[in-house]
């Protein structure tokens, strides 16, 4: 949770900030591991955000069952992630969230948003703009 749902996360928060929709979305990232919770986003996911106007004060955190009774969608980025939140969802009662890959929204039909963390700042521009193409079209969808 320190590079693609930051990002993803970020994006979105600007896209209903502008629309003026932010107090109809509430939007945060979550990592199906603990790996590095707590932490900061990677420092070039921090690096490409700031490149488009962007801040994102926010701290890496494990998805919570909470989560799936709380937020209308859960979007992840490639299928592992899809597997783990549909497996960690069965064991929720009360389970709201739909539960769906973000790329599936892409107008570009990318649908598997990389992982960027042992790339370069190339591929977490790619990521940027993948989540802003999907973030735009989920965002136009959901009205």
């Amino acid at each position: 949770n320190i590079c693609r749902s930051p990002i993803a996360e970020a994006v979105f928060r600007k896209l209903v900030t502008d629309e003026k929709v932010e107090n109809k979305w509430m939007t945060d990232s979550a990592a199906v591991s603990d790996w590095n919770v707590g932490r900061s986003p990677d420092a070039r996911a921090l690096s490409c955000l700031r490149n488009h106007g962007i801040e994102t004060a926010h701290k890496a955190r494990q998805v919570t069952k909470d989560d799936f009774q709380t937020f209308d969608y859960i979007l992840c980025m490639d299928e592992s992630n899809l597997r783990d939140l549909k497996r960690k969802s069965n064991q929720v009662k009360d389970c709201k969230a739909k539960i769906e890959l973000l790329g599936s929204y892409d107008p570009q039909k990318q649908l598997i948003i990389e992982d960027p963390y042992y790339g370069n700042e190339k591929d977490f521009e790619t990521v940027y703009e993948q989540c802003v193409r999907c973030c735009k079209a989920f965002l136009e969808k959901s009205r």
